[in-house]
C-alpha cells in the first residue's frame, strides 16, 4: 500500500539504529546568515519546527525556557503534524506497536503551551505519510480537533496548492506536499497534496513570500539524496523563496539556491519514532527566518538561523534542552555530529 522503494524499506532499520553521515556533504551553507545589508527596519519572524508526535511521550514534554522564549518571539510558527489527532486510536494494535501514529487533542494543546507556541500563530502541515494512520475517520477527527484548537493547516487537497496565511504584516503562501504515503493511492491523494511545483501563477499571486514545505527524502540520513537536492532546485526555480523540509527525523543542512534558502530537515520537534532512540536521532532544530517588511525589500529573507536542541528522556516524556546547556560526553558527541553536518556550525 505504501510507495517506498524496496531498497528504502531494507535500509530503514539499520539507519534508525545508526543514523548515517553518508552522502554528498558539499555545497551547503552555514546554519546562520544575514542576507540583507543593512538589515531592514521592519521584519516578520517565522519559526519552523520539525515533526510533532506523541509516540515517544506518554505525558506532555518539558521545554527549556530558552526554547519557549525563542518560539514565542515568532509571528508565525510552522510545523509538521506527524500524527493524527484522535481520542481513541482505531488502529489500536498498530498504534501500540508504533507502526501507526496517534496523539490526543489534550496532548497537543499541552505540548504547545509548554513550548510557548500560541495556537493562533501556528500553522501545521498535514502533508505527511502518517496522516491517514487512523483511517479516513481519524483524518476527519484531526481536522475537527485542529479547528477547535484554532490551529491553521496546510497540505490538504481542499486547501489548494498554495495556502495563504498572515504572518504579522506579510502574507506567506505555503505549498506543502508529501512524496510518501503509508496507504493506498486513491484515499490518500483525494485528501493530501502530493504534487511538487504544480501551482499556477494565479495560485501564487498576492503573496509576499512563497514557502514550500515538502515531506521528502529518506529517513535517518543527515545529508539529503541527490534527487532531493534536485527537487529543491526545481522548487526554487518555480518561485519558492524558502523551502523547509520534513521526514528525515534527523537534522540536515541548509543550502542557498540563487536567492532561495532551503533547510532540508529539522529533525523531530517531539519524538515520532521510539522512546529510546540513538542519540543522533534526538538532536532537533528550530529554523528561524526573519523576513523583510520594508517596502523596498518586502518578502525577502533578511536573516536565518538554525537553533539546535536535544530531546532527553525524563520518565514517560521528553525534555527539550538547547545543545548549549548539555554537558559531559553527550555535549561533545553532539558538537562533533553538528560540525560534521553544518559548515562552521553555530554554537
Amino acid at each position: 500500500m505504501s510507495n517506498y522503494p524496496l531498497s528504502y524499506k531494507l535500509s530503514w532499520l539499520p539507519r534508525l539504529l545508526r543514523p548515517s553521515l553518508g552522502g554528498d556533504g558539499s555545497g551547503f551553507a552555514v546554519p546562520a546568515a544575514s542576507l540583507i545589508d543593512p538589515p531592514p527596519m521592519r521584519t516578520v519572524r517565522l519559526a519552523f519546527v520539525g515533526d510533532i508526535s506523541a509516540v515517544a511521550n506518554r505525558d506532555v514534554p518539558e521545554c527549556d525556557p530558552a526554547i519557549a522564549a525563542l518560539l514565542s518571539s515568532a509571528d508565525l510558527v510552522v510545523g509538521n503534524c506527524e500524527s493524527p489527532i484522535v481520542e481513541r486510536p482505531r488502529a489500536a494494535m498498530g498504534t501500540w506497536l508504533g507502526t501507526h501514529h496517534a496523539m490526543s487533542e489534550n496532548f497537543l494543546a499541552g505540548a504547545l503551551a509548554v513550548a510557548g507556541i500560541a495556537r493562533d500563530r501556528l500553522v501545521l502541515s498535514l502533508a505527511n505519510n502518517h496522516v491517514l494512520d487512523q483511517g479516513i475517520a481519524g483524518f476527519e477527527e484531526t481536522i475537527a480537533a485542529l479547528s477547535r484548537l484554532g490551529i491553521r493547516t496546510i497540505g490538504t487537497l481542499a486547501g489548494g496548492p498554495v495556502q495563504r496565511h498572515a504572518a504579522g504584516s506579510l502574507t506567506i503562501g505555503f505549498a506543502a506536499f508529501t512524496l510518501w504515503r503509508n496507504t493506498g493511492t486513491v484515499p490518500f491523494e483525494e485528501r493530501i497534496s502530493v504534487r511538487a511545483a504544480k501551482w499556477s501563477r494565479e495560485a501564487a499571486s498576492d503573496i509576499d513570500l512563497l514557502c514550500a514545505v515538502p515531506h521528502w527524502d529518506w529517513e535517518f540520513r543527515h545529508f539529503p539524496r541527490p534527487a532531493t537536492r534536485a527537487l529543491a532546485k526545481r522548487l526554487a526555480d518555480y518561485g519558492a523563496g524558502l523551502i523547509v523540509g520534513h521526514h528525515a527525523h534527523v537534522v540536515q543542512p541548509v543550502e542557498r539556491i540563487g536567492g532561495s534558502v532551503t533547510a532540508y530537515g529539522l529533525g523531530d520537534f517531539l519524538g515520532t519514532a521510539l522512546a529510546r532512540l540513538p542519540w543522533p536521532a534526538r538532536i532537533g532544530s528550530i529554523f528561524v527566518v526573519d523576513v523583510s517588511a520594508d517596502p523596498a525589500t518586502r518578502g525577502m529573507i533578511a536573516a536565518y538561523r538554525q537553533h539546535f536542541f536535544m530531546r532527553l528522556r525524563a520518565g514517560n516524556h521528553e525534555r527539550l534542552v538547547p545543545v548549549e546547556a548539555l554537558d559531559g560526553p553527550l555535549k561533545q558527541r553532539v558538537a562533533a555530529r553538528l560540525e560534521a553536518i553544518f559548515p562552521a556550525a553555530a554554537n
